[in-house]
């Protein structure tokens, strides 16, 4: 394969100290259920969280961490965070007063990792303007764009903040499935130019505007049953895409396309509605790095 990869992918993860099913703002939230098995879901919590830390540092990444913090059972899902690029980061606005109280704790450490240079500029949202950071903005380095989730967590709006802050196209896409509320449980843009997503998470509109910015032999469509095991929340490090289970289909996919899949498995995780991409956010991701040829091919099916 012809595409490039980063010898160190830096990401940032939150040990799952406090997480646990306390409210629910997703179809997949169950308080009740979580409550009568709380002790033996939180300890799995744990080890299958270090399995991916494990996982993820094995394939190359360099894992940096926010400290948890009691009754922010949601601050594991790191990705929702932030949007970096090119060493900006513009801060998350939550929609729903349960995650909230995360934004100043992820300010924070934003501004640790600032101090430490690892981050150089910090910008916040506009006031009333929603956007759940990486959750539902996904850089897509082969075409130099963005791709937004909107309608759910996110507001449609967010997608000229994001141009304005970094300077890049921003497309936005209406979400349709709440079971899918945010981008990176429904569609995953691979470094060589492949697009896995899932086609009953997106309006008609937003399908129409994937297929015209992806061309057909890069779409890597998701049949319901790796969708619902949310295969699309994958995490790529250099060739490594590693994601919590894949039907053999996929994974025959994504090898004939040069990616070794890692599984490591994340259903406790699942019943909050996140999986392996959720619980990093890419620290390092600069634009301006797309093969050449990636870019042309995708300049072609736009045009």
């Amino acid at each position: 394969m012809g595409f490039a990869t980063s010898a160190a992918p830096r990401l940032l993860m939150c040990p799952p100290s406090h997480f646990a099913v306390t409210y629910s703002i997703n179809p997949w939230m169950d308080p009740q259920a979580w409550a009568g098995e709380r002790e033996a879901l939180h300890g799995e919590a744990t080890r299958q969280w270090s399995a991916l830390h494990d996982a993820l540092g094995k394939a190359g990444a360099a894992i940096e961490t926010v400290a948890p913090e009691p009754g922010l059972p949601d601050l594991v899902f790191t990705a929702n965070a932030a949007v970096v690029l090119d060493r900006k980061a513009l801060l998350a606005r939550f929609r729903h007063p349960e995650r909230q109280s995360e934004q100043p704790v992820f300010a924070a450490g934003f501004r640790a990792l600032q101090a430490r240079g690892l981050i150089d500029e910090l910008i916040e949202m506009p006031q009333g303007v929603a956007l759940e950071g990486a959750g539902d903005c996904l850089w897509d380095r082969a075409r130099s764009q963005f791709w937004m989730g909107c309608g759910f967590r996110s507001d449609a709006a967010a997608a000229r903040v994001v141009e304005a802050v970094f300077g890049a196209p921003c497309l936005g896409l209406a979400l349709a499935d709440p079971s899918f509320y945010h981008l990176d449980t429904a569609l995953c843009a691979l470094p060589c130019g492949a697009v896995i997503y899932h086609p009953g998470a997106f309006s008609s509109a937003a399908l129409e505007l994937i297929h015209r910015h992806v061309a057909a032999d890069q779409r890597i469509a998701l049949s319901p049953a790796d969708a619902a095991r949310f295969a699309a929340n994958a995490v790529c490090v250099g060739r490594a895409i590693v994601l919590s289970s894949c039907s053999g289909e996929l994974r025959r996919a994504l090898e004939q396309r040069g990616y070794s899949v890692v599984e490591t498995p994340l259903h406790v995780f699942l019943r909050s509605g996140g999986s392996a991409c959720c619980l990093t956010l890419r620290l390092d991701h600069v634009s301006g790095v797309a093969g050449a040829d990636v870019s042309r091919a995708a300049q072609r099916v736009t045009a």
